[in-house]
């Protein structure tokens, strides 16, 4: 069991900055795959973000690319989503989540196993 716990979301203005942090509780959180997904009003969650285990391999959404850098400290059972150069349509709850597998398959929301309550990220234009 994997209890995952995100801080960092608020409001920030057009062209500015945050940082996402996804503390885990349970065992063996260094095998897992990583990922963050969003979920904006009335649309599906997507995927942003997914790191592997060993913090070697990263895979992001074309709408994020260079923008937001995916990070993972093992020692800290933590995973870091920075978010930088924030526009208004990045405006959603944002989600970690837990995959008990590699990162092959790690933009689709349904290979993941545990999920975090999410934390809102608003963008102001």
């Amino acid at each position: 069991q994997v209890h995952l716990v995100e801080s960092g979301g608020g409001l920030v203005q057009a062209g500015g900055s945050l940082r996402l942090s996804c503390a885990a509780s349970g065992r063996a959180f260094s095998s897992y795959t990583m990922g963050w997904f969003r979920q904006a009003p009335g649309k599906e969650r997507e995927f942003v973000a997914a790191i592997d285990w060993s913090g070697r391999n990263t895979n992001y959404a074309d709408s994020v690319k260079g923008r937001f850098p995916v990070s993972r400290d093992n020692t800290k059972n933590t995973v870091y989503l920075q978010m930088n150069s924030l526009k208004p349509e990045d405006t959603a709850v944002y989600y970690c989540a837990a995959r008990n597998g590699g990162i092959t398959r790690a933009t689709i929301r349904t290979m993941y196993d545990y999920w975090g309550q999410g934390t809102q990220v608003t963008v102001s234009s």
